[in-house]
């Protein structure tokens, strides 16, 4: 019998011997004759967005088996975020994303699948896959796994980040030891990424804005039969993104991103999104995406959904308005209509007939937003000269304009050591440096701090910036990503004690209040730091990476 193959590495006498290394897993010719889709399952038992995964990757084989392809998996690493933050772990999550992108790319070269299904995630796992996706220019959908359910304490609902909050809880005495156990175990009802809109659920919306993923699977839940069923679609549409030829290039283009841009704005995402979109759109080819562009987009697109920490509400709450659709409906007048999906529709085809949002408290019109303007914002002035990012979707109304005096911190640990003692007075602005991609190394979030001056009663009054980044679970007047990092010598490394610092949100501004030539000198004193550093990879990120201001990617041009 003569078979077809339709994967190129197989056919012909050449390929004879990868059939057979493929036979020697129970791969039969009739089931090598179809198109080799790859499935990326990122699952791990270690990191509770994954948890589910290996169902969810069944799925995906079924449906790719369905629709007459052939599926094979692989995996990637997948560090959790929550688990590494306030350690060493910490410098490692940022980092991952590139080599995830990097493992990707290299078992997809080397065995020249004819197509792609990237599962994940978690925070830096999903613009891993992303970035892979366009690296590579081959057929490629993405599907998450969802979010996680909330819990529920004293009536409301609630995720992990009460578990911080309430250290400081305990600090103060307002609880015991028995109440913050139980808080402790009820705050992770199951698995998914975390609840609310931090970083994971926003690259999440981002793929689905990009046309990366099926229309409306964002914010399905982790445990709703929906995920299983939309990951039986994403496998069959795998196959058809290879039948017609649609490679994530013609999908990941300049419009889609200032479209996943403006959903960024419209929803209030995390911050992180900045840096991830901006490496996903160098990988597609397009070379640096300037933080202009966001902050452009940012003073015309209003802010329609309010999600935790922006507001009581969380990811099921979001899915049960109607997500990211309902998001992208209600800005279609902004958007860029004619960019394709992975289902081969464009936006304006999928959007024709999306309902108008079930619950209005937490997605609303653009005649009636929470917001004017975007909620996530780029800062500049003489501490921020290339830019800084915030979120002005989670400040207080009080802190969208604040000048106080600056308290200097080295490190993360000192920061809540500090802060948890009673040694930081309201009103201060914290400053945490060295903590950039470069400094850190790895651009470590400044997670715990946060929520040291939240649950210490200083998130009204106090403010804190850093090179550094911020968990998108963060909420309180926080600037990250300030640029140039204090390690390369940016102004942020001449801050000293008692300094007076100005952050305006809406006036886009973060200013040092210090003569230019007092800051001379302090610049002439000036040493760089050096941290001890692991041998291994770190060295290599800090030796590679770019700076915040353009997405903290590797580069060595």
């Amino acid at each position: 019998m003569e078979y077809h193959y339709y994967n190129q590495l197989l056919q012909g006498d050449g390929g004879a011997l990868k059939r057979a290394l493929y036979k020697s897993m129970g791969f039969t010719d009739k089931a090598l004759e179809k198109p080799l889709i790859a499935i990326v399952n990122t699952y791990t038992n270690a990191t509770p967005g994954h948890y589910n995964l290996n169902e969810v990757c069944a799925q995906v084989q079924r449906g790719i088996e369905a629709a007459g392809g052939t599926a094979m998996t692989f995996g990637t690493i997948a560090p959790c975020d929550g688990i590494a933050e306030g350690h060493e772990g910490m410098r490692y999550i940022l980092p991952a994303r590139d080599l995830i992108t990097a493992g990707v790319e290299c078992m997809i070269r080397a065995h020249q699948f004819d197509g792609v299904v990237l599962l994940g995630s978690c925070d830096k796992i999903v613009p891993g896959l992303l970035m892979a996706a366009t690296r590579l220019d081959i057929p490629a959908i993405f599907c998450n796994a969802g979010p996680m359910l909330p819990a529920c304490y004293k009536g409301k609902h609630c995720d992990g980040n009460i578990v911080t909050e309430a250290v400081g809880w305990k600090a103060r005495g307002e609880i015991d030891e028995a109440e913050f156990r139980r808080i402790e175990n009820m705050a992770e009802p199951g698995c998914g990424s975390c609840a609310m809109l931090g970083t994971a659920n926003t690259m999440g919306c981002m793929a689905e804005a990009l046309g990366m993923s099926l229309p409306g699977s964002a914010a399905i839940p982790a445990v709703y039969a929906q995920r299983m069923q939309i990951a039986y679609e994403t496998g069959r549409t795998a196959v058809s993104l290879v039948e017609r030829g649609l490679t994530a290039r013609r999908i990941i283009t300049k419009e889609s991103i200032e479209n996943a841009i403006m959903v960024l704005m419209g929803i209030g995402g995390s911050t992180n999104a900045i840096m991830h979109l901006q490496a996903v759109h160098r990988e597609a080819g397009l070379g640096n995406l300037p933080l202009d562009v966001f902050d452009k987009l940012s003073r015309v697109t209003p802010q329609i959904a309010s999600v935790y920490p922006a507001s009581p509400y969380d990811m099921a709450d979001f899915y049960e308005a109607g997500g990211v659709q309902v998001v992208m409906r209600e800005l279609e007048p902004f958007l860029h209509g004619s960019c394709v999906n992975v289902t081969g529709r464009t936006v304006a085809e999928t959007l024709r007939d999306c309902p108008g949002s079930a619950r209005p408290e937490v997605i609303r019109t653009t005649s009636k937003p929470f917001a004017p303007t975007g909620g996530v914002a780029v800062l500049q002035g003489s501490l921020a000269p290339l830019g800084a990012v915030a979120k002005p979707a989670a400040i207080p109304e009080q802190l969208m304009r604040i000048q106080g005096r600056a308290q200097v911190f080295h490190s993360e640990q000192e920061a809540c050591e500090a802060i948890l003692k009673g040694r930081v007075e309201p009103g201060r602005v914290v400053v945490l440096r060295y903590e950039g991609p470069k400094g850190g190394p790895g651009m470590p979030e400044m997670y715990r701090p946060m929520k040291c001056l939240e649950g210490m009663g200083l998130s009204d009054t106090c403010a804190l910036i850093t090179d550094g980044r911020f968990s998108g679970s963060n909420r309180g007047c926080f600037v990250g990503h300030i640029s140039p990092e204090a390690y390369e010598g940016g102004t942020l490394a001449l801050v000293e004690d008692g300094d007076e610092i100005l952050i305006d949100v809406p006036g886009r501004r973060l200013e040092l209040m210090v003569d230019g030539m007092v800051l001379e000198q302090r610049r002439r004193r000036w040493t760089r730091p050096e941290k001890d550093v692991p041998d291994g990879y770190l060295n290599v990120y800090r030796a590679l990476s770019r700076s915040a201001a353009q997405g903290a990617v590797l580069g060595l041009d």
